[in-house]
């Protein structure tokens, strides 16, 4: 079973790749840090899967700055989908499995609806669309699986980001300090070791293929944000809803796009928690801190 074998890890440093790095006993994981291999060194990744030997490689980077992404798109093509399509082929010509996390934004956000698996993917962005041709790229070949996934949160910061969102609008709550948040783009909050067990699980299975990987149920920015600071006893901390427009951000971005998974059911896989539950996991080492009264 590829799980039970080596697993090398690109971007092992984010919040994702933490969280699967944490849910496996260190002797099957090689995660080099970025400086020693990034994805787009095709070099470097030939080097570490010629001499870690995986039986899967499990790819968590990605130039994920949307706004960014708008004004430089050829890195974003150069990164999340011509980077990911040579990744793809190294490991096929070595008989490696291939794991690629994807989003959300590969969706226009028009339908109404969460999106499902066959659903036609519609990106509006540059990161959209560079996500999508990743995704194109590395499904030429049979042993791979694209995750998509929607709003990853998890305890740990990543290298390039600093601070999570969660961990940021929780500090200005306990301090006072006001937060706005957009209350009209809906989505499916993803938390980073429930996502990690499940890439774990499809895994286990080879169950190669396209998958959502999200937590049950969708919801606002707002009401993410509300829902966390009152389970975290914070119920009168300073939130203000806005919309997207109010924002005045020059990209669009996809208004309602979660995910819905279809594939999990028929592969014995138990659904990912709802997004409350995840929030009180993610919030269980906070209340354990807090002083008692």
């Amino acid at each position: 079973m590829p799980s039970l074998a080596r697993v090398a890890i690109v971007g092992a440093s984010g919040q994702l790749g933490r969280a699967i790095v944490a849910e496996r006993p260190p002797g099957v994981i090689a995660a080099p840090a970025h400086a020693q291999v990034a994805l787009e060194d095709e070099a470097a990744l030939a080097a570490l899967l010629d001499d870690a030997q995986p039986a899967v490689l499990i790819n968590c980077a990605a130039f994920h700055h949307v706004d960014a992404c708008e004004r430089e798109p050829e890195r974003a093509l150069a990164l999340n989908a011509l980077a990911v399509g040579r990744a793809a082929a190294l490991c096929e010509a070595r008989g490696i499995a291939f794991v690629t996390i994807s989003s959300d934004y590969v969706f226009a956000g028009t339908a109404g609806r969460a999106y499902r698996e066959d659903d036609a993917a519609w990106p509006q962005t540059v990161y959209g669309i560079s996500k999508l041709t990743g995704e194109l790229l590395a499904r030429r070949y049979p042993r791979t699986f694209v995750l998509r996934m929607s709003g990853i949160f998890g305890r740990a910061g990543s290298s390039n980001k600093g601070v999570t969102l969660i961990e940021r609008v929780l500090g200005q709550a306990e301090r006072g300090e006001p937060t706005r948040m957009v209350a009209d783009v809906v989505f499916s909050p993803t938390y980073a070791p429930h996502a990690a067990r499940a890439v774990w699980d499809l895994l286990d299975r080879e169950a190669y293929g396209l998958h959502h990987v999200v937590n049950a149920g969708a919801c606002s920015w707002y009401e993410f944000v509300q829902t966390a600071f009152r389970k975290a006893g914070l119920p009168d901390a300073p939130l203000a809803p806005v919309t997207y427009r109010e924002l005045g951000n020059p990209t669009p971005r996809p208004l309602i796009s979660p995910l819905e998974n279809t594939t999990f059911a028929g592969l014995g896989i138990a659904p990912l928690p709802h997004w409350h539950d995840a929030l009180d996991a993610y919030l269980a080492p906070r209340r354990e801190r807090a002083p008692s009264a």
